[in-house]
Parts: C-alpha cells; sequence; structure tokens
C-alpha cells in the first residue's frame, strides 16, 4: 500500500499590487501647516536673545511702547507715524506680558511663523502638498526671515499679514464670495497701516490678476478692494510725508544685492513648469511678489532713496514658493530626484554659519546694551554726558541705569515729556556754557564720528570739545564710539587730537 506524503494542496495567491500610501486631503494639509508652523518657531526660539544685545531700532520700540497710548499718538505727530500701530500693538503686549526682550521679539516669531504656515498653504493649493510642505520650509530657513523674526519691529507682522492676505486672494478668485474680498481687503490694509510699503504687494497682485486673465467680476470685486485699502492708507501716507526726514540716513540702495540674488533666483524656477493648472499658477502669482516691490521702491529711490531690504521682506513669500516648487518638480523625476536631494543638502549646510551668525550681536548694525554699559563703565559719577548727535540719544534709553549718575549737558527736555524720541536740546550757546562747568564730559558718537556742521547745536559741541578738552580714552563698541574727555587747562598747543589718549575695542 502506498502512502501519500503529500500534504493537501495549497493555494497560491499573489497579492495585488497596492498603491502607494497617500495621505488624506486633511492630514496632508495639517503637515503642510504645523510643520512650517513648528520649523520657524523652533529657529526664532533659537539664540532669541542675541547674548542679551539689542539694537536701535529695537530700542525705538522698547522706549515708545512703555509710554501711554496718548504719548504715542503725540510723539507720531512728530516722527515715526508710520509705526506708531506698531507701537500700540506692542504697548499693549508690554501691559500683559512685561518689557522684556522676550516680549519685544516673540510677536515676531509668531508673526513669522503664521506666514510660514500661509506659505505652506498656498503651495498647497497652487502646486500639491510636497510643494506647499518645501514651499513652508524653505521659508523658515531662508536667512531673512530667521532674521526679522527675532527682530522687536513690524516686519514679520507685515510679512505674516501680506501672506494671508494672498492666500485670501487665490481662494478668492474661483469663488468670488463678497466676504472673502473683504478679509483679502481688511488683511491687506492692516498690513499697510503697520507699513505703508506694504501697499506694493498690491499692485503684484494686480499684475497677477491681469496676467491670469480672471473674469472681469472678479477684476472688478480686486478693483474694489484695492481701492478701499487705497483710501484707507492715503491719510497716513499724507501725514508721514511730512516727516521723510525720518529715512534721510538712506543714502543709497540697502542690501541691493541680496534683494536682486533673490529675484533672479525666482524668475530662473519659474523658467520650467511648476504647479497645477488652475485660475491662478503658482509662477504667475509668485513672481510679481518677488520682483515687484522691489523694483517699484527701487524706482522710487531714483528720487529719493527709499530703498531697504526688510522694506518688502515680504517678497520672501514668492522665493519661498518657487523654490519649493521647483524642488517638487524635480523630485517628480526620476533621473533628476537625485540631483535634487544632493543641491538640498548642500544649501542646508550653506545655511548653517548664516543661520548662526544672525544670532550674535555683530549680525546687526549697532548693539545700544553694548553702548550703554560702556558708558556706564566710562562715566564716574558727576560727568558730563554728551551726544553726537542728539538722535543717538536713544541708544541710552533702553536702560536709563547706564546713564542715572550722568548729566546730559545738552538736554533741556526729556524724550517722554517733550514727546519726541531724542528730547529737546538747550541752545548751542547753552551748550557750549554748560560744557565748561565739567572736567570730564562722555561723548557718545557713531563709529566714524562725523556730525552735520551745519546744526548749530552739534558744531558747539564738537567745536568746544576740540577748544577745551582732550581725549582721555575711546572704546569702539559695536556701531559707536565712546570717548572720555578731560577738561584741558593748559593753554599750549596740543600735539594732536589723539595725543596722549588710549583706545580700546569691546567685541
Amino acid at each position: 500500500m502506498s502512502i501519500d506524503v503529500r500534504g493537501p494542496a495549497v493555494a497560491r495567491t499573489v497579492s495585488p499590487h497596492l498603491p502607494a500610501r497617500r495621505l488624506s486631503p486633511g492630514t496632508a494639509k495639517a503637515v503642510v501647516v504645523i510643520a512650517p508652523l513648528a520649523l520657524t518657531i523652533a529657529l526664532g526660539l533659537w539664540g532669541i536673545r542675541r547674548k542679551n544685545s539689542m539694537w536701535g531700532d529695537e530700542a525705538v520700540t522698547c522706549q515708545l511702547a512703555h509710554r501711554d497710548l496718548s504719548q504715542i499718538w503725540l510723539t507720531a505727530q512728530h516722527v515715526d507715524l508710520v509705526h506708531a500701530l506698531h507701537y500700540a500693538v506692542m504697548h499693549e503686549l508690554f501691559g500683559l506680558f512685561g518689557g522684556g526682550l522676550l516680549t519685544l521679539r516673540l510677536p515676531s516669531v509668531l508673526a513669522m511663523s503664521a506666514a510660514a504656515s500661509g506659505v505652506g498653504l498656498l503651495g498647497l493649493r497652487l502646486a500639491g502638498p510636497r510643494a506647499g510642505l518645501l514651499a513652508g520650509l524653505v521659508f523658515a530657513l531662508l536667512p531673512q526671515v530667521q532674521k526679522y523674526a527675532q527682530e522687536g519691529r513690524s516686519y514679520a507682522m507685515v510679512c505674516a499679514l501680506v501672506t494671508w492676505a494672498t492666500y485670501a486672494l487665490v481662494v478668492s478668485v474661483p469663488r468670488r464670495a463678497r466676504w472673502r474680498w473683504a478679509v483679502y481687503g481688511s488683511t491687506m490694509l492692516l498690513a499697510c497701516l503697520l507699513h505703508e510699503f506694504a501697499v506694493l504687494a498690491l499692485v503684484a497682485h494686480g499684475v497677477t490678476l491681469v496676467v491670469s486673465r480672471v473674469p472681469r467680476p472678479v477684476l472688478r470685486a480686486w478693483g474694489v478692494a484695492a481701492a478701499g485699502v487705497v483710501a484707507g492708507l492715503l491719510p497716513l501716507a499724507i501725514c508721514s510725508a511730512g516727516q521723510s526726514g525720518q529715512v534721510s540716513w538712506i543714502g543709497g540702495p540697502v542690501r541691493l544685492p541680496g534683494v536682486l540674488a533673490m529675484a533672479v533666483v525666482g524668475v530662473a524656477c519659474a523658467l520650467v513648469p511648476l504647479g497645477v493648472r488652475g485660475p491662478v499658477r503658482l509662477s504667475v502669482l509668485a513672481v510679481p511678489i518677488v520682483v515687484l516691490p522691489g523694483l517699484l521702491l527701487l524706482t522710487a529711490s531714483l528720487v529719493k532713496p527709499l530703498f531697504v531690504d526688510r522694506y518688502v521682506l515680504y517678497s520672501s513669500i514668492g522665493i519661498a514658493l518657487l523654490l519649493g516648487a521647483w524642488t517638487d518638480y524635480f523630485l517628480r523625476r526620476p533621473r533628476s530626484s537625485r540631483i535634487a536631494w544632493i543641491a538640498a543638502v548642500a544649501v542646508l549646510a550653506a545655511l548653517v554659519q548664516p543661520s548662526m551668525s544672525l544670532r550674535t550681536p555683530e549680525s546687526r548694525s549697532n548693539d545700544v546694551t553694548a553702548i550703554g554699559a560702556t558708558v556706564r563703565k566710562e562715566g564716574r559719577p558727576g560727568d558730563g554726558l554728551l551726544y553726537l548727535s542728539a538722535r543717538y540719544r536713544a541708544w541710552t534709553a533702553a536702560n536709563p541705569e547706564d546713564t542715572r549718575f550722568l548729566t546730559d549737558l545738552a538736554l533741556a527736555q526729556d524724550p517722554v515729556s517733550s514727546n519726541t524720541l531724542a528730547g529737546v536740546e538747550v541752545p548751542a550757546q547753552d551748550i557750549a556754557a554748560r560744557m565748561l562747568e565739567f572736567d570730564r564730559i562722555v561723548a557718545v558718537r557713531d563709529p566714524a564720528g562725523a556730525h552735520s556742521p551745519t546744526d548749530p547745536q552739534e558744531e558747539a559741541k564738537t567745536s568746544t570739545l576740540r577748544r577745551h578738552f582732550r581725549k582721555y580714552g575711546t572704546t569702539h563698541v559695536n556701531g559707536a564710539r565712546v570717548t572720555v574727555y578731560i577738561r584741558d587747562h593748559d593753554p599750549s598747543p596740543k600735539a594732536g587730537p589723539g595725543s596722549n589718549s588710549r583706545e580700546r575695542v569691546v567685541g
């Protein structure tokens, strides 16, 4: 008898090919929002104190935000009207959370994080989930975004508002609901009230709609919203025009090469087909935002120098969208994906050093904390204190303890009571007389030691120092020089302006 040792027949089954698992639309949207948000917050909190340093513009924010709202308004009649809304917002935040460095800078961190999420959603809508995620992450990593995410000024807030206004624009085009256009217009108006040059983004949006050949009702709706923004901004623009002296320090374009490089890279990215077809294409939206605000501001600078890169910081929205979509485009091509990954790693490696340097006191043009500390160290109780020029008085206003035991020789009325930034100074002849009452004077001036020969008060300060005092020592600190002068009772000629003096650098 034979025994069949074979087991029961086993039916062989072949599993069907399973498609690559895709995230649900809701999950993809959450990732696109949360990942850039988290990265921007992490980068914003990293080194946010900058070794407890503060630069001049932040010191002005700190000084004005500590005044009450009526004083902010009265001060804005003389100076910085364009930033009055930001000072009012910071005043309320200081009242709630205290006026320290974290309260000064955290609003910018949160605003830039909101902008990163908005960039991600724009990329998601115009080019898909991966492009949106990449765009949001690229935005967070841009050096200019990292810089102004840690600065107590209005630029991060403006960038966030322009980002979400742009998103509202893109959403409003196909749906045409009036309330959506109202949201778009009000968001853009708020951005413009925080900083007037946000209105240049409005021009970029108009060009996008014209090039996209949207239906006339859409153009008409945008026109009504844009007219509302301009009408709301007009009173501020007219009044602030009388304070044009505030930007007299701009001698030429500030950090123009970086903006030009960004525009060139953006246009180069747009040469490949990016995004998906729709009423508004990604390239048609992003390129005008990258190019037009800077170009318009540069053109205006031919009449009066106005170009500063931070005034058009929101151009970073466009470059992030283009770089994110460009990377996604090459990742979709099997032959190019490896090159795209290598390029991404190389860019990340190149960003390490700039990211670290942005978190040092030297990354800003001055450090008022160090300037004030130097004045405190070099001065003795009862010494005279002199600012060359008067506007540098704001440099030591962040910490009044630094100048508490010194006598401000030129001051007639302090900045708070006079509703100014620099205070009101006494006439030139009185400044000279006061100076001659002191044997030691601590002088604060810019690194070059320049002064205005046409200002009688500044001329009185410098001429009295030259004729009746000699330098005892100079300390060079980031953005300033602090010099101690000693009364020279010897009528004999001096050997030279630097004789018997010592100089040192605080770094």
